[in-house]
């Protein structure tokens, strides 16, 4: 069980933080420093090509407490090499390095083109399988291409978390159907976007629930008093808790708990031992 940080309220854990972004370049350990201090345990470093997944996994080495994930963001299909690839691989054969992505589909914006994001998800998909480490999932705008490619797999397939989920119900279901979990952001704390979100997190199952900020994007618009910049703060976790836990009917307590164990079994985190 994690211990407590400084409160007497269970402690969380941040699936999905890009602490590696260029806007934590000057407060990085200071920003580290103050989500534990507001009661969040672990924070999982998101890697979204094979530079910043090396770069995760060297935050998980630094700080006790972080953990990465190694993977290509599908916005980055294109740009992937074999060499990219392989050194993804490589990393995954670390401890703190304890998923395979972020991977995905992105039809919204179609940085690379969707027949090479497929083949390049295809690649995280074999990869996952034959490792079986746990899948970080992204998916916007191409749920039936996602569920699709993910059956050709079911019969090997890790656990798996469609990270950032803010799409409809028919999307929910069609997921938990599929046995997958959902991370949940600020994402519902966002009265102009995030209303639908907010209406159907009742219908997530205790064991299927993660929490993340997605860290430095997706600011919670409800923080009082608003902060002076927009970049959100794993530190600011908390308060998505207490925003889902209400929207959920349940207790911060009980909603920390339940997220604190999924994530621990999700992505067998071990205490660091120094």
């Amino acid at each position: 069980m994690v211990s407590t940080c400084h409160s007497e309220r269970p402690s969380l854990i941040d699936i999905g933080v890009n602490l590696t972004n260029s806007r934590f370049d000057k407060d990085r350990a200071e920003v580290i420093a103050k989500a534990q201090a507001a009661g969040v345990a672990y924070q999982i470093v998101t890697g979204t090509n094979a530079q910043e997944s090396q770069a995760a996994f060297e935050l998980s080495q630094k700080y006790s407490g972080l953990f990465a994930t190694a993977g290509c963001h599908p916005h980055d299909s294109q740009r992937m090499t074999d060499e990219d690839f392989a050194q993804i691989e490589s990393l995954l054969t670390h401890d703190t390095v304890v998923a395979v992505g972020e991977c995905g589909l992105d039809f919204n914006r179609n940085f690379s083109p969707p027949e090479i994001q497929q083949q390049v998800f295809r690649q995280h998909l074999k990869l996952a399988c034959d490792i079986q480490k746990p899948l970080f999932l992204h998916e916007r705008d191409a749920t039936e291409t996602m569920l699709t490619i993910l059956s050709d797999y079911h019969n090997r397939l890790p656990a798996a978390v469609i990270h950032c989920f803010t799409a409809n119900q028919k999307a929910l279901e069609s997921y938990l159907d599929f046995g997958l979990y959902i991370g949940i952001t600020g994402w519902v704390c966002d009265e102009r976007r995030g209303q639908e979100l907010a209406s159907i997190v009742h219908l997530i199952p205790d064991n299927r629930l993660m929490l993340e900020t997605d860290a430095p994007y997706l600011i919670p618009r409800d923080l009082t008093p608003k902060p002076k910049s927009n970049r959100n703060l794993p530190q600011y976790l908390p308060h998505i808790a207490q925003q889902l836990a209400r929207l959920r009917g349940q207790s911060f307590e009980t909603l920390a708990a339940l997220t604190q164990k999924n994530s621990m079994e999700f992505f067998n985190l071990k205490p660091k031992t120094s």
